[in-house]
């Protein structure tokens, strides 16, 4: 057993027992494209109960009239109760209590385009989209505290346990609490007293509606990073004015807005573990005795269970780490911390949704929201196989994990000395501490499950035949396609490598370089920022050029925010709209960077390193000498198609069930 005895010591909340102090957070899953509960969305929520945790609140549910035009469960129109009922029986069954979170965007957007129906504090634009609100009158706000009311008052019916009001990240609630977002002159704007008045109407009106035994969650801003808002100072006098009634059955804070200050919503990897604690351990004191609930990348059970025993809070919500592992819980109560998949905290489910959209995601755990999800044990085959895995980073591991749980004799070949692959030369840049989690675990477990490892050397496949297997996997990865302005000549004396390459390279030694380092980016994935980061380090100036309008397109908004505030603070030059011109004074050192549109020239003097990031082609030359032997070939990863980490370990796992 464990050595967590303040996180696995139960608690009590409006009457209802938590048999732990393990709460999943709010996450979108985007799966309730028609208004009604899925079966998808009551999969993941029972997969998080079973897997141990007391509580799990919901994604934002429509709670209110106007947001019938929404992808959410839509309460309000009572036309869903088998659906909502069916949920909280899946989750409240396994002894965990389930809320549905209370929350509207207001004038917030994060993404390209503006809402024509959103409402808020103020007529005022979104600092991201620009959208201007309609500013609710006290008539609208009188409204939307009752039909709040009447939907909770709906999913207690249903069988849920309570509500979270989601009054922080920037939403409606927040732009109320906030003298930057509610310029209003009447009894909900201008004091602090008037500000609040809102959400303590809120608070009181599902206190009304749905007695003492319902739990209300309130969720509010620690820190919104805009000059103006609400920091930690503010966010105290908030917090004491909402919480002086004793309404509120627990208060949680984050952090961000829907400004430049996103990124704060979902810490990521560039910055400390836990970056809330320090503020939260002020805040507590401004409660008056309402239990406090710690949020904000808090991964490791040696973390939370060290939170609770020093009194800084009462409960620990945990959003990503339970998308990554939902059985967290189950594995740190038994001391199996070792067998987490653990959060990188790469934020690639909010971009799953938010960018790609599909539903919630995760690069650890390819098996969200299915039955089998919890503490995944691979079926046994009846027909074990020879199986020989060519390539030792994460799409080839994960491959080789799960098809040697499943009794097959697993082989694998890796190049390199180490295991990772790409994700290995990832760990050892800036913001790639978490990377190696990945291939740490899929080693363990390959290990574990029997397979056998050849590293160090490249295999060829004349020596693969002679193994005979019955498949193999080829998880070979991929090589950026050199550029187009690159001669052929230069290209082959290798006097530009690309990024990898010149990464690995660049990692060997410590200390500033004279000269530029110049890195062509035609790839706007975070890796590439984070080589560009190296670079600085040991530069004395580096500069980014890039053929489109800005960089870091290709990632989600959270992410690219910490993308570009990094840069700028490091004082990476970006020259965008813009390629490198090779021509006979590139060997002296001057490099010409040529407009797309002008052709106008900038030249850059003392150039010591010029490097590209490219589109991938896959390194596939293997398969047609296998197939041509009549051996089956799996291809995995970036040997398949290049793509980011989430497509390897998916593909890898797929192909691991498959064979």
């Amino acid at each position: 057993m464990s050595d967590f005895h303040s996180l696995f010591t139960p608690f009590q909340l409006a009457g209802k027992t938590l048999r732990n102090r393990v709460v999943h957070a709010s996450m979108s899953l985007l799966s309730t494209p028609a208004g009604r509960v899925t079966d998808r969305m009551i999969q993941y929520h029972a997969n998080r109960a079973a897997g141990g945790a007391a509580m799990t609140i919901t994604e934002p549910l429509a709670t209110m009239r106007h947001q019938a035009g929404i992808p959410r469960v839509q309460v309000w129109r009572r036309d869903d109760a088998d659906g909502l009922k069916r949920f909280a029986d899946a989750v409240e069954s396994q002894d965990c209590r389930l809320l549905g979170q209370i929350q509207d965007a207001g004038r917030g957007r994060h993404f390209p385009g503006r809402n024509p129906e959103a409402v808020g504090a103020s007529a005022l634009p979104d600092d991201l989209s620009w959208t201007v609100p309609r500013a609710l009158t006290a008539a609208d706000i009188r409204r939307l505290v009752i039909e709040i009311a009447d939907s909770a008052a709906h999913l207690k019916e249903c069988g849920f346990s309570g509500v979270e009001i989601s009054g922080a990240h920037g939403h409606m609630f927040h732009q109320f609490l906030s003298p930057w977002s509610n310029r209003r002159d009447d009894a909900y704007g201008g004091n602090w007293e008037n500000r609040v008045r809102f959400v303590a109407e809120v608070v009181s009106g599902l206190r009304d509606a749905c007695g003492t035994d319902f739990i209300v969650g309130l969720k509010l801003p620690v820190d919104d990073g805009l000059k103006g808002g609400i920091g930690p100072t503010e966010a105290a006098i908030v917090a004491d004015l909402l919480t002086r009634s004793g309404e509120a059955d627990y208060v949680c804070f984050a952090g961000g807005a829907h400004a430049r200050t996103l990124e704060m919503h979902t810490p990521d990897r560039h910055g400390p573990p836990m970056p809330y604690m320090p503020a939260i351990r002020e805040l507590r004191h401004s409660l008056n005795g309402v239990p406090l609930m710690a949020l904000g990348r808090i991964v490791d059970p040696a973390e939370a269970d060290g939170i609770l025993a020093r009194g800084e809070a009462s409960l620990i919500a945990l959003g990503r780490p339970l998308v990554a592992d939902p059985g967290w819980p189950k594995k740190a109560a038994a001391g199996r911390t070792w067998d987490i998949r653990y959060c990188l905290s790469c934020n690639t489910c909010w971009a799953a949704i938010i960018m790609m959209h599909i539903p919630i995601a995760c690069v650890n755990n390819p098996r969200v929201a299915r039955p089998d999800e919890v503490d995944f044990v691979p079926v046994r085959t009846a027909t074990p196989k020879r199986i020989v895995v060519v390539g030792a980073g994460i799409a080839g591991m994960e491959a080789a994990w799960v098809a040697a749980a499943r009794g097959h004799d697993v082989t694998v070949f890796g190049a390199s000395d180490w295991i990772g692959g790409k994700a290995y030369l990832r760990e050892q840049l800036p913001g790639g501490d978490t990377v190696s989690s990945i291939y740490d675990y899929q080693t363990t477990a390959a290990r574990r499950a029997g397979a056998h490892f050849v590293l160090g050397r490249s295999v060829g496949a004349a020596e693969i035949v002679a193994l005979r297997p019955d498949i193999v996997v080829l998880a070979t990865g991929s090589s950026m396609i050199p550029p187009d302005w690159l001669p052929a000549d230069i290209l082959a004396e290798g006097f530009v490598p690309d990024l990898r390459s010149a990464a690995i390279e660049v990692l060997r030694h410590d200390g500033r370089q004279p000269g530029t380092a110049v890195l062509f980016d035609a790839d706007h994935t975070e890796g590439t920022y984070a080589a560009a980061e190296a670079l600085r380090a040991r530069f004395e100036h580096t500069i980014i050029v890039t053929a489109r309008d800005t960089i870091a397109t290709d990632v989600a908004m959270t992410t690219r925010q910490g993308i570009l505030r990094r840069m700028a603070e490091q004082r990476i030059e970006i020259m965008v709209l813009s390629e490198p011109q090779w021509n006979d004074r590139c060997a002296d050192g001057q490099l010409d960077i040529v407009n797309v549109y002008t052709g106008d020239i900038r030249t850059i003097d003392n150039v010591a390193l010029l490097t590209y990031a490219t589109p991938r082609r896959p390194n596939d030359t293997l398969a047609a000498p296998l197939r041509a032997a009549g051996i089956e070939v799996v291809a995995v990863g970036d040997a398949r198609a290049p793509q980011e980490m989430l497509f390897a370990t998916a593909s890898g796992h797929a192909a691991g069930e498959s064979i």
